[in-house]
């Protein structure tokens, strides 16, 4: 039998004042005496045993007759039961002999601490990189004007050592970016994507950076098809990566957002949307659809109202029915960007969300693919 799931949620972060001299033992067992006799099921001891709290890292260090520190304690326990911990902790008023104050500063999302790593990491390396460049390793190869072919597809000076890594569409979107000082880019050269695009990109923390057309919706498709990205950049709406300023292309790159988050032109959107329309004719039935417009979810329309207040992330609706007014400002309450059906009966369109009729959609079809 294997064994349960030990993944870290969440990292709760403490400060720590004590007058006197106090040691890392001696917090630990002031922290697991705050909750040994007043919690009944979150002793932190217990706890600890069973793999529910990781290993309590102390870091405390005495200066002029008070010892200040830091503690994150890794709790694999849900939001509630770690914010009862965490409470717990601000309980302790004396270490050893010692009078103290503990202080609880965040809970932080473990996956976030990781991404928070990851990107400030990336950046030391990148400097690292730039001040002193190694000698080219083997399958990278110096060309004109300092670009580098790595793995067979054009990169930049840093590409080959960064832990993360732009992916962008062609060359002369390398060179614009290359010029405001982004060096960790590489093109794939084309709307296919070549095979050693996944090796370079495993362990790396991988950013596809693309036009804001159907181009790069396009691009975008095959890369998910062969690439595991962190994250998706987009230009904006009917701008090309290439053409970008500095600011631009700074800003975008820091608007970027996980693969699950992403959202494609709206063309190519309002396509796809009128694809799945013609699959969903004359079945009575209703997708809700996720983030990029994949199905989250089928069911009868009849039960789609129910349906929709449960689910969570949606982008859009397609079904075959009527929008009433009803269903339409639901969906604006639940943040959707499309609301499609066969045709529409309201006396008013809500705020923040597109209305579509199957005719709606089916004028503006573009190719959108599988």
């Amino acid at each position: 039998m294997g064994r349960k799931n030990r993944r870290t949620k969440y990292l709760i972060m403490v400060s720590i004042r004590a007058d006197g001299v106090v040691h890392e033992p001696d917090v630990v067992d002031a922290l697991f005496n705050a909750t040994g006799g007043i919690l009944e099921d979150l002793d932190l001891r217990g706890l600890r045993r069973n793999g529910k709290i990781g290993r309590v890292e102390v870091d405390v260090r005495t200066g002029e007759g008070v010892s200040k520190g830091s503690i994150s304690v890794p709790s694999r326990l849900g939001k509630e039961r770690t914010a009862m911990i965490a409470a717990a902790m601000e309980t302790v008023g004396q270490v050893g002999s010692c009078e103290a104050e503990v202080k609880v500063g965040r809970i932080q999302d473990a996956k976030e601490a990781k991404r928070e790593f990851i990107r400030k990491r990336a950046g030391e390396l990148v400097e690292e990189i730039e001040k002193k460049r190694e000698t080219p390793s083997p399958g990278r190869t110096v060309t004109e004007g300092g670009l580098e072919k790595l793995g067979g597809v054009l990169a930049g000076p840093t590409a080959s050592e960064s832990d993360a890594v732009i992916i962008v569409q062609n060359r002369s979107e390398v060179i614009n970016l290359l010029s405001h000082g982004i060096k960790n880019v590489m093109a794939i050269g084309g709307s296919e994507v070549p095979p050693t695009i996944p090796e370079i990109c495993e362990g790396r923390t991988s950013t596809a950076f693309l036009d804001g057309d159907k181009g790069g919706d396009l691009v975008l498709k095959e890369l998910f098809k062969v690439v595991d990205l962190d994250y998706v950049a987009r230009a904006p709406e009917g701008e090309k990566v290439e053409n970008l300023s500095e600011k631009e292309a700074r800003k975008a790159l820091k608007s970027k957002v996980s693969p699950y988050e992403c959202s494609f032109s709206r063309d190519y959107e309002l396509g796809k949307l009128a694809e799945i329309m013609g699959e969903l004719r004359g079945s009575l039935k209703a997708r809700i659809l996720d983030r990029r417009l994949n199905k989250a979810k089928e069911t009868l329309v009849r039960n789609l109202l129910r349906e929709l207040s449960d689910s969570r992330g949606a982008r859009a609706v397609a079904f075959d029915g009527i929008i009433t007014q009803r269903l339409a400002e639901l969906a604006s309450e639940k943040g959707l960007k499309y609301l499609v059906g066969v045709r529409e009966r309201l006396a008013r369109e809500p705020e923040g969300i597109e209305i579509l009729t199957k005719r709606n959609a089916e004028g503006r079809q573009v190719e959108a693919g599988d």
